[in-house]
C-alpha cells in the first residue's frame, strides 16, 4: 500500500474514532485507548498515523476549536454537522502541527472526506475554512 493510500485510511479510522466519541458521548482519549488496548473487538488495529492524528488534535483541542470558531463565518462549532466538525479538527491538526504533510495535502483529503461522508454544502465549507488557516498560519503558530 502506498504511503498516501495508507494515510488516507489512517484519516478516515481517526475521523471514525473523533466521530464515534461524540455519537456515544464519551472521551475520545478513552475510546483511543480502548481501540489500541484491544483491537481484536475491531476489523484491524488503528494504524499508528491515525493514533497520531487523534492525540495530536486532543493535545491542541482547545485551540483547535477556538480557530475553528473564529473563522467559520456564520456557523458555530455546534451547529456544524459532525462529521465536518471532526474533520476540520482533523485537518487543522494537521496543517498547523503536521510538517510531515503539504498543507495543501491535508486540506485536499479533509475536503474528500467531507464530499464523501457529509453534506453537499460541507465540501466548499471545509475547504475554505481550512484554506484560511493554511493562508494564516505563520500568524497563528507564532
Amino acid at each position: 500500500m502506498s504511503n498516501l493510500g495508507s494515510r488516507t485510511k489512517a484519516r478516515r479510522r481517526a475521523l471514525d474514532v473523533l466521530f464515534e466519541a461524540e455519537q456515544r458521548d464519551v472521551d475520545p482519549a478513552v475510546l483511543l485507548a480502548e481501540r489500541i488496548g484491544d483491537p481484536g473487538t475491531h476489523v484491524s488495529p488503528l494504524p499508528p498515523y491515525a493514533v497520531q492524528m487523534v492525540e495530536g488534535v486532543l493535545d491542541h483541542a482547545g485551540r483547535i476549536d477556538e480557530l475553528l470558531t473564529t473563522y467559520s463565518q456564520g456557523w458555530t462549532l455546534a451547529r456544524m454537522p459532525a462529521v465536518d466538525r471532526c474533520v476540520l479538527r482533523l485537518g487543522t491538526w494537521e496543517v498547523l502541527w503536521n510538517d510531515d504533510v503539504p498543507d495543501a495535502v491535508a486540506v485536499d483529503e479533509a475536503v474528500a472526506m467531507v464530499r464523501d461522508l457529509s453534506t453537499d454544502t460541507s465540501a466548499p465549507f471545509v475547504n475554505g475554512l481550512l484554506g484560511r488557516i493554511m493562508d494564516l498560519k505563520p500568524t497563528l503558530l507564532g
